[in-house]
């Protein structure tokens, strides 16, 4: 194990319906399948951190119900700590419902539960001084993430926010956050676009979001790779091609393995490489934690492409 990864954020049992396609509103579609998956950026972030060999640490909060008991089994499994998920005997575990078409394309609804409790503040200041990097999401409490990045900022440890769900996010948040890893339609709500991202527009998406004040922007583009603009690197890494099964926390692997490659000293171009990879076999596989890959996966895959 090499660095040292504290994770702050959310934890969910993902419900996912295979469909021929998303339902439009007011439609009823005819699934496929179902299966139970554990989830939740926050959760999904820390296995994926944890399987590139970072030391991990959760954050978090669940319910006391069978749906917590197997996100705790799963973060076990994976090898990440949880001595800081609590455990709220009044509210029930967060839930995602998630539908996922032919494509692999997937629409999902939240349900945060717990989630809406996690905090910080019970956490001992040498945790803090342990970590090398900080990964956030905003599917808990937005005081809690803000609060965890300054705590971060103050004991030196690197701040990957991904800001998702998209909303506009405060200065004093945004002025902690090292890293910012927004996919292309998060990059537009912040960025205060109606235009889509693209090809021709990124750079200029980029430093509109650097201008609200994180040291390096990484935008996500899907199947086409990534932008980065920022301090640390200027560089357009591009996608590998893939058979798609099912995107459904793409986006946190990629930070996740983002997270532990930055821990344990890589340049950030060398790491988002490397993310870059682990979220394309991600998409190869169902699931939420059940699709992030091992290191060794990794570099096998990385081995094949040169």
């Amino acid at each position: 194990m090499s660095g040292n990864v504290l994770v702050v954020g959310s934890l969910n049992l993902d419900l996912v319906v295979s469909a021929p396609s998303i339902p439009r509103p007011g439609q009823t579609v005819l699934g496929t399948d179902f299966q139970m998956f554990p989830g939740g950026k926050g959760a999904n972030q820390a296995v994926s951190a944890a399987r590139q060999n970072a030391s991990t640490a959760m954050v978090g909060r669940i319910g006391k119900d069978e749906f917590g008991e197997r996100l705790l089994e799963s973060l076990h499994t994976s090898g990440v700590g949880t001595e800081f998920v609590a455990v709220d005997p009044d509210l029930s575990t967060g839930v995602a419902f998630i539908c996922v078409d032919e494509a692999g394309e997937n629409a999902i609804v939240v349900a945060p539960g717990a989630n809406n409790g996690c905090a910080i503040e019970h956490l001992p200041g040498a945790i803090w001084e342990q970590t090398d990097v900080v990964l956030l999401q905003l599917e808990i409490p937005l005081g809690t993430v803000t609060k965890a990045a300054a705590y971060a900022r103050e004991h030196e440890a690197l701040v990957i926010l991904d800001p998702a769900p998209p909303q506009v996010l405060p200065r004093n948040l945004l002025e902690n956050v090292d890293i910012l890893v927004p996919n292309s339609s998060e990059a537009a709500v912040l960025a205060g676009m109606d235009d889509p991202v693209t090809e021709a527009n990124v750079q200029e998406v980029a430093e509109k979001l650097l201008s609200l004040g994180p040291k390096q922007v990484i935008v996500k583009l899907g199947a086409d790779g990534a932008f980065l603009w920022g301090q640390y690197a200027k560089e357009r890494v591009y996608g590998i091609p893939v058979e798609s099964v099912d995107t459904t926390a793409a986006g946190d692997c990629y930070a996740g393995a983002l997270g532990a490659c930055l821990a344990r000293g890589a340049t950030l171009l060398e790491a988002a490489r490397y993310a870059n990879v682990a979220a394309a076999i991600a998409v190869t596989r169902k699931g939420a934690q059940s699709s992030m890959p091992t290191s060794s996966e990794v570099e096998t895959f990385i081995d094949k492409l040169k």
